[in-house]
């Protein structure tokens, strides 16, 4: 380990371990690959594909949230921090069984990543803190009084208190049409969890700000806005999302500089709640003064006519929006996580290209419904200037020899000026893939970005003409600041 005796990390050059799967796993790797600090990269993962071996040193398959097998590996390649990527192994309790060894991790601990893996602890945190944001709602351990609550909201969400793999919320109107029809959905989540959170519906429109966190300092990534429906024009299931994008004024076409500040500021609010919540807990067991949330701090926010609204918390990269994020990642990803780690992040200048950028995913003909029969596919060749190309649940050794696993495939992320360049180039790939995949073709597209424009305009919302217009060509980053 090169930690000084300090315990913090000190050293010129890393040998770094991802503990991730999906696209999200290779868009880590790309970022930790191109590190001039970089010395071994290894990974552990579900899944071995082309994209990972040729930005690793070695891949191990497994499974993530097993703690003892992560610790084995962990021991064997004997890295100086371990990056995470989805949630499953950070509700395990992974971080924590690798501090025990002496490993950090940029990913929070356990009690921390509550955030994600406990919508009821996520809820009470913002009301005990007095952070905005929270819609109305209350927690059920039974079925007492959850009738008469549904019928004063008339139109509601239905959550699980825990990870559901993005498919466990309910919304009125969608997935059921009449209260009985919730409540009996609410009987299946007693039965499985014990609890429930109800929510009022809000319309309007969602976006995500990630922000790397270091347990103290917040440091915002531009936003990204993600699209989870299967079919074009937001119709059908919801999926793990299905593309994203991302704007080159670090705006979106519908999201006020106003509405952004507001979200920074709930992300900062929320970072330092955790803190004194881990002071808290590490006080009562006499342990060190707790350091705080060590990770990416991700908010999921929508904009409303009552004001800005937060959906949900995430303690790690969203996917897709991960791949938008790392595309045009300037700063060196190894300095940015040393800094996460040190509890420095203050000293690091975080920067990204003004570049927009158009994510879309190819996924199996079948996705999200069934197994893909490991068919093959062939991944097209592209100017890696201007399209990344990131690997997720497909194994093979080659772009010409590539197989679907089921789940969500390759991820192509165009990168322009304007958003119409990155949509064509996204486009472009992602057509240009041979095989029984499918993939929507309407991410990134003016009609498509016009409507949310539209839609909240309709919501009383006021914006600016410039920042509204992402198909317009770079006077718009005169409100840059």
């Amino acid at each position: 380990m090169t930690m000084n005796k300090t315990g913090l990390l000190h050293s010129s050059s890393y040998t770094v371990l991802v503990i991730c799967k999906s696209g999200r796993l290779d868009a880590l790797a790309y970022a930790l690959w191109k590190s001039p600090r970089l010395k071994e990269l290894h990974v552990f993962s579900e899944v071995s594909n082309y994209g990972l071996s040729t930005r690793s040193n070695s891949i191990t398959e497994g499974n993530t949230c097993d703690v003892q097998k992560v610790l084995e590996v962990a021991r064997k390649v004997k890295p100086d921090f371990v990056v995470f990527g989805p949630e499953e192994p950070l509700e395990a309790g992974v971080v924590n069984a690798l501090a025990e060894i002496g490993i950090p991790s940029v990913g929070p601990t356990k009690e921390l990543a509550y955030i994600e893996t406990s919508k009821s602890f996520t809820r009470e945190l913002i009301r005990k803190y007095g952070i905005a944001g929270n819609p109305q709602y209350r927690i059920f351990s039974d079925a007492h009084g959850l009738q008469p609550y549904l019928e004063s909201l008339k139109e509601f969400v239905i959550k699980p208190d825990g990870l559901t793999g993005g498919k466990g919320v309910k919304v009125f109107g969608d997935h059921f049409k009449t209260i009985e029809e919730g409540l009996a959905y609410c009987n299946e989540i007693f039965a499985l969890s014990g609890k429930v959170i109800i929510e009022e519906k809000l319309d309007g429109e969602e976006f995500s700000l990630q922000s790397f966190c270091d347990g103290e300092t917040v440091v915002d990534m531009p936003p990204v806005q993600d699209h989870k429906r299967l079919l074009e024009g937001d119709a059908g299931p919801n999926t793990g999302g299905m593309g994203s994008y991302s704007c080159a004024n670090h705006l979106l076409p519908f999201l006020p500089r106003e509405l952004l500040r507001q979200a920074s500021e709930i992300n900062r609010a929320v970072a330092k709640a955790l803190h004194s919540e881990d002071c808290a807990v590490a006080s009562a067991l006499r342990l060190i003064v707790g350091t705080g949330f060590k990770g990416i701090l991700y908010g999921g926010f929508m904009i409303t006519k009552k004001g800005l609204r937060v959906i949900e918390y995430n303690a790690r990269f969203g996917d897709p929006e991960c791949l938008n994020i790392l595309s045009i990642l300037e700063t060196d990803f190894v300095d940015i996580c040393e800094a996460i780690i040190n509890g420095t992040l203050n000293k690091v200048d975080v920067r990204f290209a003004h570049k927009a950028t158009v994510c879309k995913y190819v996924v199996p003909e079948s996705y999200p419904n069934g197994k893909a029969l490991s068919s093959k596919v062939v991944v097209p060749n592209v100017n890696e200037d201007r399209v990344r190309v990131f690997y997720g649940a497909v194994t093979g050794d080659s772009p010409e020899n590539t197989y679907l696993t089921g789940s969500r495939a390759l991820g192509f992320v165009g990168i322009g000026d304007t958003l119409s360049e990155a949509e064509q180039l996204a486009e472009a790939a992602a057509s240009g893939t041979i095989g029984r995949v499918y993939h929507r073709r309407d991410i990134g597209t003016k009609d498509l970005v016009e409507a949310r424009v539209q839609h909240v305009r309709n919501l009383g919302i006021v914006l600016d003409p410039d920042e509204a217009d992402a198909y317009a060509e770079m006077p718009a980053m005169r409100h840059v600041g």
